[in-house]
């Protein structure tokens, strides 16, 4: 999927800071290590410092997994198993549409996202600004 997406190529050509700093995103462990796509060490020996790393970005998968769930349990549509075909439904459309809902329900209600890190979210007016 990482190669059909093109998303590799889209971060070689834009994933970098004001300053012309490479910026990355994080992954799984079955993505493979690129300077735009990091992943946790897998190592079979982990010194601290690595285990450390390993754990705080896990705790940050984790929050970004909530926000998927929020979206899942809000819009049943993407019940995957049961309702949508891939290459014959528009699924990332679909999913682009949700998530900008989910995120303005956020902006009005919160979410457990928020609460956990203790942000409001912005109002719905600069979310759409």
């Amino acid at each position: 999927m990482l190669a059909e997406s093109h998303l590799y190529n889209s971060l070689e050509r834009n994933a970098f800071s004001t300053t012309g700093e490479a910026t990355c995103i994080y992954g799984d462990p079955a993505y493979p290590l690129r300077i735009h796509l990091q992943a946790p060490f897998r190592n079979r020996v982990l010194t601290p410092q690595m285990l450390a790393y390993n754990s705080s970005m896990s705790d940050v998968r984790t929050a970004v997994e909530w926000l998927f769930g929020d979206v899942i349990n809000y819009f049943k549509c993407f019940d995957f198993k049961k309702n949508l075909k891939i290459g014959l439904s528009q699924v990332g459309k679909m999913y682009i549409v949700c998530s900008i809902m989910q995120n303005a329900l956020t902006c009005l209600y919160g979410n457990g996202t928020s609460q956990f890190f203790d942000l409001d979210p912005p109002s719905l007016e600069d979310y759409f600004a």
